[in-house]
């Protein structure tokens, strides 16, 4: 009897150690499960659907008309333009302190009396007319946008949609040399396997796209209204290229409908969050540079490092601290200010184009730009008074610190393409960007050129797309990876 007892105790017990080890075995399956599924849903950045336009949101339906826009000038335009000019003050500048000291006095006076004398605004507004412009409006604000569809195709072959994002303080304008060798290769000696049409949007708040009404407006807010746009035109599948905030709007748009973007190609690729193996490549990279990934090229642009990395960032980024923190301030004097303005935005065309510039009295511009491409750009800021508002841009995407927001922690999966070249200030290798971009197909040291590649070196950058979109669509990259 007390044998029998002790089996049944003993059962009991391994019956209750049963129950607990499954209990055990199905909380743990429930957080692996919710890890995978958490986890699939977090390599996908949420859309954002904003209101950014004046006052409350109405009831009503938006309009999503896609309506036809010129650029147009008046007399009245050009007369309070020139009178402006002509009562302008210059500062001298110090003795051969070139364009070290920022934009040298002496050749804005002689970009002045170019602008004044020589440049003609009503020529450029029909340059800049000779491509097809639109507007429509996306979560409240009218959005401005050039597309240019190829003017023939080879018999049996489709256009693929691209997608092309500014920065600042550059303009949809920046594109207009690259367009007709995208769109039109064969006709400028390029292959024309791949023919483009080219869809150039100015970020809410820059050109003729209207400025937010509303605080917050940041990148992933640009990439949602991108998004939106490319779906009006038809396009479910795309192609996105990106420099400067055209960089982080076409990464953010990357990782939020990666199924629609068949491949991502970039001139700038920087990478926000930084772990211990960057740090450790920073110190250790110029002596074991193959241990961190590092190839010939990366550690003759990067080291010494302190002088290249750090340095440059101290001595280069002034600008990006004012207009993350108090932007309308010195935006005013701009924006009332047409020689205030070009001399602001001229100085970044000059150092973003090549650091050594600084030691040339004229910072080098017109060895890479000519005074109407250059003024045209700036009239672009000017008629449209956008550069407050494109300023803000900074603020709306620093404000909340680097590192801190959600799509900074997310990698990009899509197939990745990066043209990197040789003067943009800061240079980040690929074994870098590979941690962000988990899938570049396509990584180029680029001859020459800096920051501004579309507009200084347009043929190197055109190639660049056309081999990467080869390779992409020779081997159905995309398909691949959403299997």
């Amino acid at each position: 009897m007390r044998e029998s007892s002790i089996t049944v105790e003993g059962w009991k017990e391994s019956h209750h150690k049963g129950i607990m080890l499954l209990e055990v075995f199905l909380v743990l399956g429930t957080v692996i499960i919710y890890f995978l599924f958490s986890k699939k849903k977090e390599e996908t950045l949420p859309f954002k659907e904003g209101w950014w336009g004046k006052g409350q949101k109405p009831d009503t339906e938006e309009d999503k008309t896609i309506r036809p826009f010129k650029v147009e000038t008046t007399e009245e335009e050009l007369s309070d333009l020139f009178r402006r000019l002509d009562q302008a003050r210059f500062t001298e500048p110090l003795e051969n302190s070139c364009f070290h000291y920022g934009i040298n006095s002496v050749y804005l006076r002689k970009v002045v009396s170019y602008w004044k004398n020589q440049f003609n605004w009503k020529k450029q507004v029909e340059v800049l007319n000779k491509y097809p412009h639109f507007k429509t409006k996306i979560q409240g604000i009218d959005i401005h946008f050039v597309h240019v569809k190829p003017p023939r195709l080879p018999e049996g072959q489709s256009a693929k949609p691209l997608l092309m994002v500014h920065g600042w303080p550059g303009s949809f304008y920046e594109f207009y040399k690259i367009i007709p060798l995208l769109t039109d290769p064969a006709s400028h000696g390029l292959s024309e396997e791949h023919i483009f049409e080219v869809i150039c949007p100015s970020i809410p708040g820059y050109g003729f796209s209207e400025a937010p009404h509303k605080k917050d407006f940041n990148s992933v807010s640009a990439a949602s209204v991108f998004y939106e746009l490319m779906l009006r035109l038809g396009f479910n599948e795309f192609y996105a290229q990106g420099g400067d905030w055209g960089w982080l709007i076409c990464t953010n748009l990357a990782q939020m409908a990666p199924n629609h973007m068949k491949g991502l190609h970039l001139n700038l690729a920087s990478v926000t969050k930084l772990g211990f193996t960057h740090l450790l490549s920073v110190l250790l990279g110029r002596c074991f540079p193959g241990l961190f990934g590092f190839q010939e090229e990366d550690v003759r642009r990067m080291f010494p490092f302190l002088e290249k990395g750090l340095y440059r960032i101290l001595v280069e980024s002034g600008y990006a601290h004012i207009q993350a923190t108090k932007p309308d301030t010195v935006g005013c004097g701009l924006n009332d200010s047409p020689v205030g303005l070009a001399a602001y935005i001229l100085e970044k065309f000059s150092s973003w184009t090549d650091l050594e510039f600084q030691n040339l009295e004229d910072g080098g511009l017109e060895r890479k730009f000519n005074l109407d491409d250059l003024l045209t750009n700036i009239m672009i800021y000017w008629v449209s008074g956008c550069i407050v508002s494109s300023m803000r841009f900074y603020k709306e995407n620093l404000q909340k610190g680097i590192g801190t927001q959600k799509h900074e922690k997310l990698t990009v999966q899509v197939p990745t393409g990066i043209a990197s070249f040789p003067n943009e200030i800061m240079h980040t290798p690929q074994a870098w960007a590979q941690k962000k971009y988990t899938n570049i197909v396509s990584f180029h040291f680029m001859p020459r050129g800096g920051h501004f590649a579309a507009l200084e070196e347009p043929e190197l950058l055109a190639k660049d797309i056309l081999q990467f979109v080869g390779k992409v669509e020779k081997e159905q990259l995309w398909k691949k990876r959403r299997e």
